[in-house]
């Protein structure tokens, strides 16, 4: 058992030095509205019918059946200024009036999922697999519409703490 500690030990502390970019993750439809904050996001593909992407998602999380039963789910990536909106939506700082949304202002994009306005970018993706490894669920999802913002830097998360990428 000891060296399992110490492998998870060892990997957690690896993965902290792994910088990221900080997104929520939202959903909107019959199950209801919902969202977290990941930093496990990335693009699968640009090509096929259309690009794909997949996100993790604890087990635990409310988020997660939202999106299992909403079929859709939009990736927001944060940019620097953020962090309020991600304590908010990883439950670090409580929502205002109970609401996460109340921190931020949406718009639905193709799927009805929400996308966050002030978001760097937005992926709204209709969810195509979701498969439970572990404590997470890997969604997959085919992205049906991005929006851009014209400027701004991202958000980044490592060794623990909130980032910002330095222009070289």
């Amino acid at each position: 058992m000891g060296n399992s500690d110490d492998l998870k030990a060892q990997f957690l502390e690896g993965m902290s030095r792994a910088a990221a970019s900080v997104s929520v993750v939202t959903t909107d439809g019959a199950a209801g509205r919902g969202g977290v904050t990941v930093s496990a996001m990335t693009s699968i593909s640009a090509d096929g019918e259309t690009p794909t992407m997949l996100t993790c998602l604890n087990a635990s999380s409310s988020a997660l059946p939202l999106v299992l039963e909403n079929g859709c789910f939009c990736i927001n990536v944060l940019r620097i200024g953020q962090t309020d909106i991600s304590d908010v939506f990883s439950s670090r700082r409580p929502a205002p009036g109970g609401d996460k949304f109340n921190a931020v202002t949406v718009e639905p994009l193709a799927t009805g999922a929400p996308s966050l306005s002030e978001a760097l970018v937005s992926f709204d993706c209709k969810l195509i697999s979701a498969e439970r490894h572990g404590t997470h669920h890997i969604c997959i999802g085919a992205v049906e519409a991005v929006r851009v913002a014209p400027d701004g830097d991202p958000l980044l998360y490592g060794m623990r703490k909130y980032l910002r990428a330095e222009a070289h």
